[in-house]
């Protein structure tokens, strides 16, 4: 039994989804003492637990590669394990190209275990945010709830990784607020469904799939114009991505209520594939994701705040720490169609460091969904290829943080350094 009620460490990862995971991992393996807190008891966030079952958008639309580095190694591992597809080019249901990796969720899952624990993470499972202890502009301790107890995290460097940013509510940090007509973007309630004779799905005329999108929204048995699938590597199954929940995720009775409402929406949208889509006659629904999906709840306020328009041009930073190529995929709160930006043939953007960056506090970072963007810009670069990118710079940021003198202070770090490391390291930064 474990009956410590204190612990110190050098990194403090709060937050086990893919960018948390990647950030403990760099930092382990750049020689830092790091905890990693997930509330569940298995890591991947959206990944798993979201059941969302493909990396997205590792290319430009030419086919030149702009995310490497960590998310390579992940669907290498995964692929030792057969639980990742081939990289693919498609045309989504909505009539988008798109490029991917299909993966199995509960595969990552031992993947992700696989990484940690190779690397000397210490993982602290069915662990929740309690509070946090702030002195001036310094993170000084996290309380955690866990199945031993309360125990008090003193770190050198905070990583918040949760999406919902928890960690730096507590700590007084500030974030962005919705410009006027802006609304968060809906989740979606991932299933599974099968088996599905893909040979006969895949060769429907993309008119046709459109139209049958159209059909089940405009009947009410989708909830979102689209019939968005992911097949699961090892069965005749897929994962589908076709509903829609407007919510406020950080309110606690709204996402109860999406959890519900997600499950009704994927029984209806199940039953309309069965009797609708040639291809799914023979098909069930076989599982719901463990939690709805979630894209946008709280952005950082830091020290550069990424735009859409930085994006569409794209500005060249010179701390640049990432790289993507995923278009402005905005889903409506309501509605049944997309709002989406494609990008010239050759266009990738950049990702800086300062985006990582409260402006409120000097020993933490941000990673993931939660990073300082607009509203715009962030619905390019939530998507989970990105966020293990921006997470390997995170976790490798703060490591070099949390060895020197300066009390972990993040602003100090060689920007210089810290991106050729990254790039020693497979990342792909313009």
């Amino acid at each position: 039994m474990t009956n410590q009620t204190s612990l110190d460490c050098d990194v403090l990862v709060c937050g086990g989804g893919v960018a948390g995971t990647v950030a403990a991992v760099v930092a382990a393996r750049n020689g830092s003492r790091v905890i990693l807190a997930e509330r569940y008891g298995f890591l991947g966030g959206n990944a798993t637990a979201g059941a969302v079952a493909q990396f997205n958008s590792w290319q430009t639309a030419s086919g030149r590669r702009v995310v490497a580095g960590m998310a390579q190694e992940v669907v290498d591992r995964l692929r030792q394990y057969g639980g990742a597809g081939e990289h693919e080019v498609f045309v989504m249901s909505t009539g988008h190209k798109m490029d991917r990796v299909a993966y199995a969720p509960e595969v990552l899952k031992l993947v992700l275990d696989d990484m940690v624990s190779e690397a000397g993470v210490q993982p602290l499972l069915h662990a929740n945010l309690l509070d946090v202890k702030r002195t001036g502009r310094q993170v000084e301790a996290v309380r955690l709830l866990t199945k031993s107890g309360a125990i008090t995290v003193q770190p050198r460097v905070l990583v918040d990784t949760s999406g919902d940013l928890d960690a730096l509510r507590h700590a007084g940090a500030r974030f962005l607020a919705l410009n006027e007509g802006e609304v968060l973007q809906p989740a979606t309630m991932m299933f599974r469904f099968g088996p599905v004779d893909f040979d006969v799905m895949d060769a429907l005329p993309k008119q046709e799939l459109i139209s049958l999108a159209r059909r089940g929204y405009e009947s009410g048995a989708l909830a979102r114009a689209a019939l968005h699938c992911s097949r699961d590597p090892f069965s005749r199954d897929g994962w589908f991505n076709i509903s829609r929940l407007a919510i406020d995720a950080t309110d606690a009775l709204a996402l109860g209520r999406a959890e519900i409402e997600g499950r009704r929406q994927a029984w209806s949208a199940a039953r309309y594939l069965r009797e609708q889509v040639p291809g799914c006659e023979l098909g069930r629904l076989q599982a719901f994701a463990t939690q709805v999906g979630i894209r946008e709840t709280r952005r950082i306020e830091g020290d550069h705040v990424l735009t859409s328009n930085e994006l569409l041009e794209p500005t060249n930073f010179t701390d640049a720490i990432a790289a993507g190529a995923y278009p402005i995929d905005i889903h409506p709160a309501t509605g049944g169609e997309l709002e989406y930006k494609s990008l010239g043939e050759k266009h990738a953007y950049q990702i800086p460091f300062r985006s990582l960056i409260p402006t409120t506090l000097d020993n933490a970072l941000v990673a993931g969904r939660g990073v300082s963007a607009t509203h715009e810009a962030l619905a390019a670069i939530r998507v989970m290829t990105i966020s293990m990118a921006v997470g390997q710079a995170a976790g490798l940021a703060a490591s070099m943080a949390a060895s020197s003198d300066s009390r972990g202070a993040v602003r100090e770090v060689d920007v210089n350094r810290l991106r050729a490391m990254l790039q020693k390291q497979g990342s792909v930064l313009g």
